[in-house]
């Protein structure tokens, strides 16, 4: 007889200063689903500016269960050119392969949505490249795809 599998708490919370290690592993491995290295010195800028506590810098979100760390979120709040209140871009989201299909990701979203009500925003937005199937099931959930084409030099 199969037991029944336990479903344990998700939490979503800031980035602390105890999270260093993990959460370095959580975003080296979403900057390698991108194929993208980045040298040691930016995992710390990245993290120092996301608990520097300054409102116009990035802010850090982890989802923790059973007291692992198993996902994060890194968004800013900035201007935009016809709204008076910021909009938020969300610009890395994350769930290590472990933890995917727990609903840490969608928790993750609506944190950031939970952190754009209380600024007074209604405006969340993000990127995604189109291979990336697996995370567009979960955003065609919770959000709407935009036509945008994205452009850069």
């Amino acid at each position: 007889m199969d037991e029944p599998s336990i479903q344990l708490a998700i939490n979503i919370r800031p980035l602390l200063e105890g999270d260093r290690e993990a959460w370095g592993a959580l975003w080296k491995g979403y900057l390698d689903y991108y194929e993208t290295e980045l040298p040691p010195e930016m995992y710390d800028i990245a993290f120092n500016r996301m608990r520097s506590g300054n409102e116009r810098e990035f802010h850090g979100l982890v989802a923790e269960r059973d007291g692992e760390l198993i996902g994060l979120a890194h968004y800013l709040f900035h201007r935009h050119g016809w709204k008076v209140e910021p909009v938020i871009y969300l610009q890395d989201l994350y769930v290590s392969e472990a933890a995917r299909g727990t609903g840490a990701g969608r928790a993750l979203i609506e944190a950031v949505y939970e952190a754009a009500d209380a600024a007074g925003s209604a405006s969340v937005y993000w990127l995604t490249q189109d291979f990336n199937e697996t995370a567009r099931k979960l955003y065609d959930r919770v959000a709407m795809k935009t036509p945008f084409i994205k452009y850069q030099r």
